[in-house]
């Protein structure tokens, strides 16, 4: 399998991220009474569209995030 270049880490963890959090986010939103396939269905239709809403917005604001983060916490034990 061809890997992607270590400069875009960050941008391959923000994909990553994204689509698990969608993933339970859309299996949390899902109505429970449907009957298997339809609620499978129902959840990929839901899972996508979250996905697809909140991979740029991710991937963007990653590189502040870590930014934040660096100001909030410290480096090392003192």
């Amino acid at each position: 399998m061809r890997k992607i270049s270590y400069r875009y880490r960050q941008h391959a963890a923000g994909v990553i991220q994204s689509a698990i959090t969608c993933a339970v986010a859309a299996a949390i939103a899902s109505p429970m009474n449907l009957p298997f396939a339809a609620l499978l269905s129902y959840w990929m239709n839901s899972w996508l569209l979250s996905w697809l809403t909140m991979l740029p917005i991710v991937v963007l604001a990653t590189p502040w995030v870590r930014r934040l983060t660096a100001v909030l916490v410290q480096d090392e034990l003192p």
